[in-house]
């Protein structure tokens, strides 16, 4: 009997260690670190998932907060609340705009007359989950580096809203900052204001970067778009970022098709016609021609990045499809389709890719499209990057990559805004 702990012992570290390992590419420096911060990940995932399959909020939101400490979990890396690092001198209150929740960050005042810098952020999470407490570390740092007034905004997310939903709030937080009266109110100098957003969240930046600069009623417009591996588009999931990247953590290939697919409202049953490219096969009279060449990846990414993939288009598939969930042509969700007239009239790019991410490819393309339509763009590609990188600068889960892609976006910013 007095081996029964030391067997438990052996069989539980066993298991921790199988649930925690996965292979990595050899590019990806400290993967341990990384292999953690997908357990934690993948934790919450199926905690959220458990809750919001059984309906078990009461009894399962109590222990969300656990499951985010495990392994150090992004969310509580990101956000000083969780470890007591408040940048000091900027103010946090917590406000609606349009009635949309949002947290707002104030450095300290500059004297009077002095206006300041701008920035709204919408938080990536696949539109399923996130929000602005989770991301307060670095919404701070933003607020203290650049001295800028930061929104963040609490858009709402699924199971409770489908697109365009999250499109429409942030669309509507954007619009009530962009007014002057607000921007007075927060001496933010109306020709300095940026939109920023990761993975998801730049998805909804570039979207609402489209909408409000072809916006002839718009006053003031926002004067760039700071893109942090966005994603945007789902009509190809077959790019070479796509299968090169599909088991590397933390955004494996299915799980960013069950994000699109809970974001649009399709059957998680058609994952697999999804993976198969058979949603937009030919057979989608409505995917045009020339909707088609706005996602070619063998004309839009250059050789070093294309490598030895080969496109896949399928004839026959899913027919009807695109007429039923009219969202996947939706430049609201998918900014990448929009015509080279709406990319045109898009404030100044930065955009961050990582060679390690699935949605390598979708950011990309997007400045390559940009800079197609005229539009000033700044590509920065981390080598050793990988999606999720950007922020987790804080030990235990503080990656090299991460602070050079902190650091290099501030630098944009105080250069560009």
């Amino acid at each position: 009997m007095r081996l029964l702990p030391a067997v438990v012992a052996v069989f539980l570290a066993v298991g921790v260690a199988y649930y925690v390992y996965v292979p990595m590419p050899d590019g990806i420096k400290e993967p341990w670190k990384l292999m953690l911060a997908d357990a934690g990940f993948r934790t919450i995932m199926q905690v959220t998932s458990l809750k919001n399959r059984l309906g078990l909020d009461y009894y399962i939101n109590p222990l969300l907060p656990y499951a985010e400490g495990f392994v150090g979990m992004v969310s509580r890396l990101l956000s000083s609340e969780s470890g007591g690092g408040a940048v000091p001198g900027v103010k946090v209150s917590d406000v609606t705009f349009a009635g949309i929740p949002v947290r707002v960050y104030e450095p300290p005042a500059g004297g009077e007359g002095h206006l300041r810098r701008g920035v709204m952020y919408f938080h990536g999470g696949g539109w399923a989950f996130g929000s602005a407490k989770m991301y307060d570390r670095i919404t701070r740092m933003i607020s203290d580096e650049l001295n800028a007034v930061v929104v963040s905004v609490d858009y709402r997310l699924y199971p409770e809203v489908l697109f365009p939903v999250p499109y429409l709030e942030c669309l509507a937080a954007a619009k009530h900052f962009l007014t002057r009266e607000v921007l007075a109110k927060y001496a933010i100098d109306p020709e300095r204001v940026a939109v920023s957003g990761d993975s998801a969240g730049g998805n909804l930046a570039a979207a609402v970067a489209q909408e409000i600069s072809t916006d002839d009623d718009a006053s003031v417009k926002f004067s760039v778009q700071a893109l942090i591996y966005p994603v945007l588009q789902a009509l190809d999931f077959n790019t070479p970022s796509y299968l090169q990247n599909k088991d590397v953590p933390v955004l494996y290939r299915p799980l960013m098709v069950q994000f699109w697919l809970q974001y649009l409202g399709i059957d998680l049953s058609l994952m697999p016609q999804f993976l198969a490219n058979n949603h937009s096969s030919l057979e989608q009279s409505l995917i045009t021609p020339e909707l088609r060449s706005r996602v070619d990846w063998t004309s839009l990414l250059p050789p070093k990045h294309r490598k030895n993939y080969e496109p896949l288009v399928v004839g026959k598939g899913l027919r009807g499809l695109v007429k039923e969930r009219p969202g996947l042509l939706d430049v609201r969700a998918a900014p990448l389709l929009a015509g080279p007239e709406v990319l045109a009239k898009c404030p100044r790019a930065y955009v961050i890719t990582c060679e390690y991410d699935v949605l390598k490819d979708d950011g990309l393309m997007y400045a390559r499209r940009l800079q197609d339509a005229g539009v000033a763009v700044t590509n920065d590609h981390y080598e050793d990057g990988f999606h999720g990188c950007f922020g987790l600068i804080k030990w235990p889960n503080d990656f090299d990559v991460g602070r050079r892609a902190v650091r290099g976006y501030f630098n944009w910013l105080h250069n560009n805004l």
